[in-house]
């Protein structure tokens, strides 16, 4: 099966030009937001209720000059000589890692404010963020961008425009639709999430951010090797791979603290699990 590259423009209202780009990334901070109030409120029934909806306007706005930055940074040696660019985002430019870290500082603010334990919204929060994920990664296939190295079957792959090859690869028409593979895992992913968070998320708060953090790494890990449109190597390595290790490390150290401090209910919860079955 060839997947064909779309048209970017929507349509065009008042002669300005409304991308799919940005209607697709709206709808997933959209439903990522209103599906994690959710979580968050069947999870936290005696903890205030719709903080996350309450606090949606501050955390996107984070999240979204997080992301923008991040990207900015990594590609700094073009942002540097086009400045003005950095306000330009509908065309993409993006990273997750960014949204992450300013989206975080939106948490943290919203924790403060409220007095509300900051883990008890990160995990609801960060289970239905890869689920934004998951639907923002068609945002880059209406950019024909985020794709992967040209593929060997003439029966399947992504077809790019020639305006939008990198030019080593000018001669190659079909590529590995990376966001397609991205965004199935990453919906796999936010069941499993799900999972976590509704099973074991009242008493064992942060584990299912921390699970988040390890799954997402090793998706985007395997993900970034097939990519050819890093923003930044360090050698020849990725520095999205780099960053995917110590996230994962990161992810990996805070579930086996969790288990640790919490390991008698844990192995009891384990243990009647399997009895169920």
């Amino acid at each position: 099966m060839i997947i064909n590259a779309p048209a970017d423009i929507a349509f065009s209202l008042f002669s300005i030009p409304i991308y799919w780009y940005g209607i697709t990334m709206a709808c997933a901070i959209f439903i990522s937001m209103i599906t994690g109030n959710f979580l968050y409120n069947k999870i936290n029934p005696n903890l205030q209720k719709d903080i996350i909806i309450d606090y949606a306007p501050l955390i996107i706005l984070l999240g979204i000059l997080g992301a923008r930055l991040y990207f900015c940074i990594l590609q700094h040696d073009y942002y540097f000589d086009n400045p003005l660019e950095i306000l330009d985002i509908r065309q993409g430019g993006l990273s997750i890692h960014g949204a992450l870290i300013g989206g975080i500082i939106g948490i943290i603010i919203a924790s403060k404010k409220t007095k509300v334990p900051m883990l008890n919204i990160l995990d609801a929060l960060s289970c239905t963020t890869i689920l934004g994920q998951s639907i923002g990664r068609w945002g880059n296939y209406f950019n024909s961008e985020a794709y992967g190295l040209p593929v060997k079957s003439q029966n399947w792959g992504l077809f790019i425009p020639e305006t939008k090859r990198f030019s080593q690869f000018a001669d190659y028409s079909l590529f590995h639709p990376t966001f397609l593979y991205e965004s199935l895992l990453d919906f796999i992913a936010f069941l499993v999430l799900s999972f976590i968070l509704i099973k074991s998320g009242k008493k064992y708060r942060g584990i299912t951010f921390f699970a988040y953090l390890a799954i997402y790494s090793v998706i985007r890990f395997f993900i970034e090797k097939i990519r050819i449109d890093s923003a930044l190597n360090i050698g020849s390595v990725p520095f999205a791979e780099i960053i995917s290790v110590v996230l994962f490390l990161i992810g990996i150290s805070g579930i086996l603290f969790i288990i640790r401090n919490y390991a008698p209910s844990f192995l009891s919860l384990c243990c009647h699990a399997k009895r169920k079955k």
